[in-house]
């Protein structure tokens, strides 16, 4: 089990609340919107952390550059991929990954 897993799997152990604290405490350590990629729409939907919230909902269509293995999260949950935004959460990528061995297009 890897550090991403081991996290998931505390969490998986906290209330609701206390997950949402967690989530909420890597919030100022968070640089979406530093990102060439983040627009303005996402930063008026306070759009944050992608990489364990998933896709941009309605904002972000395009990759422009990733900055995320810079993102003091990236090593904090320990992450593996990136663009977050357009590709969906560490989650979500990995279970991609497993199912099919790439990123599906």
């Amino acid at each position: 089990m890897d550090k991403f897993e081991q996290i998931l799997s505390d969490m998986r152990k906290m209330s609701a609340d206390e997950q949402a604290k967690a989530v909420e405490g890597l919030k100022p350590k968070c640089i979406c919107p530093g990102c060439p990629t983040y627009t303005n729409c996402a930063k008026n939907a306070k759009e944050l952390l992608f990489c364990y919230n998933g896709k941009s909902f309605m904002c972000i269509e395009r990759e422009k550059e990733c900055i995320c293995p810079k993102c003091p999260v990236t090593p904090e949950l320990g992450l593996k991929h990136n663009f977050y935004c357009t590709r969906g959460a560490e989650k979500a990528q990995r279970y991609e990954k497993a199912l099919w061995g790439t990123r599906m297009l």
